[in-house]
């Protein structure tokens, strides 16, 4: 199984706005890339979400924990999905400082 996706994104919002901003934010993942993505699963427990997605008929699952200045994000994904980690880690990252940033 290849290593997992792992992206940081640093923040200044504090864990409450980060956790409000982006659970705000996933509804907009959804309808600008639902082409291409589905969230099959999203159970957020106080700052920490565990998700499944689909994409490209490929499933892949992972985490998101919200910290006082960051937010981890770790993906598992298939080995298909795997050999894009490295072209969609720029857009996971750029996607996510937008979410927080937007209020």
């Amino acid at each position: 199984m290849p290593n997992p996706l792992v992206v940081s994104i640093p923040h200044r919002l504090g864990k409450a706005e980060a956790v409000c901003r982006l659970k705000s934010g996933l509804g907009t993942v959804r309808s600008n890339f639902g082409h291409l993505l589905s969230v099959e699963t999203e159970i957020w427990t106080g700052d920490h979400l565990q998700f499944q997605v689909s994409a490209l008929t490929q499933r892949a699952h992972g985490t998101i924990d919200v910290a006082d200045d960051h937010v981890r994000l770790e993906v598992h994904l298939p080995w298909a999905l795997s050999l894009l980690a490295s072209a969609i880690q720029p857009a996971i990252r750029k996607e996510g400082t937008l979410m927080l940033e937007k209020k």
